[in-house]
């Protein structure tokens, strides 16, 4: 059975996969979750001292994932979720990886497309260009819009204080500028790289921060002759992986990868 890599996106950490880890190794996986570049602690420490997330980089990121599938006996399925989505674009583009999913996934430079619901999103750190120096969290009702607004109040609540840390500032305000500066930035990709492991798109049509255009576009930027698919699953919110009935999905995607696997 291949190994699998589940890669997490900001605001959480890899705490929000442990529905996953739990499924795939109950079907005979390994499954690893590495977190993010001094994410060693658990959420209670990061809330308490947020120094680790104002200090990560994209490509100190995107190496201590490449670091950890190094150490695999042979190549993963890597699935991310929100940024998590766009860094297993750039590991596949780093030739990692057997095949690829991207749940819900925040854009690779290049993609243009901003709905009004990702601007509302994300203003509590784009609001101010200081806040590029800083790790910004969410209010409830933030989190709640963002993440859980499909969701019942309870269970949105219980999450956020179960998964919710600060995000860096800086990667996401650099994600935003990326597709004005010149040259390539941290979060471009080769989108017509033929060596590319095979790429799902995963989007929940009710994601607010990364709605199904965002991922719609992405997956169009891809020219290469490898297999780019998407598909959308009606009523998600951004917190797919926790929302009711998230197995079926974690199956079906898992399915695809295999079948697709190089």
């Amino acid at each position: 059975m291949k190994p699998i890599v589940l890669v997490h996106g900001f605001w959480v950490t890899p705490r929000s996969w442990e529905n996953w880890i739990a499924h795939y190794e109950a079907k005979g996986h390994r499954v690893i979750a590495p977190g993010y570049p001094g994410f060693e602690v658990e959420v209670e420490a990061l809330n308490a001292d947020p120094a680790p997330i104002v200090n990560l980089t994209v490509p100190g990121i995107i190496a201590h994932y490449e670091e950890a599938i190094r150490a695999l006996p042979e190549p993963p399925i890597i699935i991310g979720h929100s940024a998590g989505g766009a860094f297993t674009q750039i590991l596949l583009d780093h030739g990692f990886g057997a095949a690829g999913v991207a749940m819900n996934s925040a854009p690779t430079e290049g993609v243009r497309v901003v709905p009004l619901s990702q601007l509302k999103s994300t203003f509590p750190v784009l609001r101010s260009p200081a806040n590029r120096h800083k790790a910004i969290g969410l209010s409830f009702e933030e989190w709640k819009y963002a993440f859980t607004n499909t969701f019942p109040e309870d269970e949105a609540r219980a999450l956020y204080e179960r998964y919710h840390i600060p995000a860096s500032g800086g990667i996401l305000w650099g994600g935003v500028l990326a597709n004005f500066q010149p040259g390539h930035q941290d979060t471009w990709v080769d989108y017509h790289n033929d060596n590319r492991a095979p790429l799902l798109f995963v989007s929940g049509s009710e994601d607010h921060i990364m709605p199904p255009a965002v991922q719609e576009s992405n997956c169009k930027h891809y020219k290469s002759n490898t297999i780019t698919e998407r598909r959308e699953y009606p009523e998600y919110a951004h917190l797919l992986p926790a929302q009711n009935g998230w197995e079926q999905i974690a199956d079906e995607v898992l399915d695809w990868a295999l079948a697709h696997a190089k």
